[in-house]
């Protein structure tokens, strides 16, 4: 094979994984996910005491100490999750930095909605969760073809899709209406409520009473980008064929069984995937940095607020995956 011919065989396969070429890891298979774990838990403590000082008296009046070991445990270990839920699941950095911006940012916005905490010390907290989540998944996995910059070079199905943008600009409004709206329909019915019975010391709810969808619009909007990056990209890249039919003489009852529950196409079975990922880790991560990590917070007060989001979440995904089989 001619030099010239080398040069562009390697550079076809390195762009068909990404935007980086995939070399042969010299690390043991079991390696790369402790790894990633303790780069994350690391880039996140060294970065959080940079700006401890900073912090520190506007959380002080709302955080609470968690000085027991299972506490610090469960906080570590839903970390964990979080990160084995993305390697495993096959996520790239842009996946993990939008699930990140969709999972913490409810609880920050809860902070800086009703508890007078400053909003640079609420972005700030919510950039390092996301850094801290993005940067090792961009240092041990390359971006998926869907999210890569080649796919400006036709080497993933609907690249026209992808970077045409007026259907990007139209998702995003769209999911950023959807998490608008049930957040003012929260507001509107139960929430305050809620708030007031089972948040001991929160503040003010005044914002529950005032919030319109034009006021709750500029905050959705972010998490319509980010909802638009986890779900409608991968998505609307995937294949639209359907899993071939079985046959029934000759495949087992657990087959068919199977093929009639997920016998979707590639595209329909990634919406379903990536909307129940984020419902689980967004309703999750509410609720946990609500009850643990605030003082005066009862469970059954996060629970009733993580369900907002839980709830805009999967109307979301339906929506955009409505969208995405268009």
């Amino acid at each position: 094979m001619s030099s010239s011919k080398e040069k562009i065989f390697s550079k076809a396969v390195a762009i068909q994984h990404g935007d980086a070429p995939i070399r042969a890891s010299k690390l043991p298979a079991f390696l790369p996910f402790p790894l990633l774990v303790l780069l994350s838990l690391t880039l996140s403590s060294l970065l959080y005491s940079f700006v401890a000082e900073y912090m520190e008296g506007d959380l002080a009046s709302v955080a609470r100490k968690l000085d027991q070991w299972h506490e610090v445990g469960a906080m570590v270990g839903w970390r964990t999750f979080e990160l084995g839920l993305g390697w495993f699941g096959g996520y790239d950095g842009y996946d993990l930095f939008a699930l990140s911006l969709l999972s913490h940012g409810p609880p920050l916005y809860l902070l800086a909605a009703f508890y007078d905490v400053r909003l640079t010390t609420v972005l700030s907290s919510l950039l390092i969760d996301s850094i801290t989540i993005y940067v090792p998944f961009r240092l041990l996995r390359p971006l998926s073809p869907a999210h890569a910059a080649s796919a400006e070079h036709g080497t993933v199905p609907n690249r026209e899709i992808v970077t045409d943008f007026s259907i990007q600009v139209y998702v995003e409004v769209l999911a950023a209406g959807i998490y608008s709206v049930t957040l003012y329909g929260a507001y509107a019915s139960y929430l305050p409520v809620y708030l007031v019975t089972y948040f001991s010391g929160i503040p003010s709810i005044a914002i529950a009473h005032t919030a319109t969808l034009i006021t709750l619009f500029p905050i959705a909007l972010a998490l319509g980008l980010a909802a638009k990056t986890f779900i409608f990209t991968p998505a609307v890249t995937a294949s639209t064929k359907k899993v071939a039919p079985v046959d029934t003489e000759e495949t087992t009852l657990s087959e068919t069984f199977w093929y009639n529950v997920w016998g979707f196409s590639e595209r329909t079975r990634v919406v379903i995937k990536r909307t129940a990922a984020l419902m689980l880790v967004s309703g999750v991560n509410t609720f946990v940095h609500t009850f643990v990590t605030m003082d005066g917070v009862e469970a059954t007060g996060a629970a009733a607020y993580a369900a907002v989001w839980v709830l805009a979440s999967g109307l979301t995904g339906l929506a955009v995956g409505i969208v995405s089989a268009a």
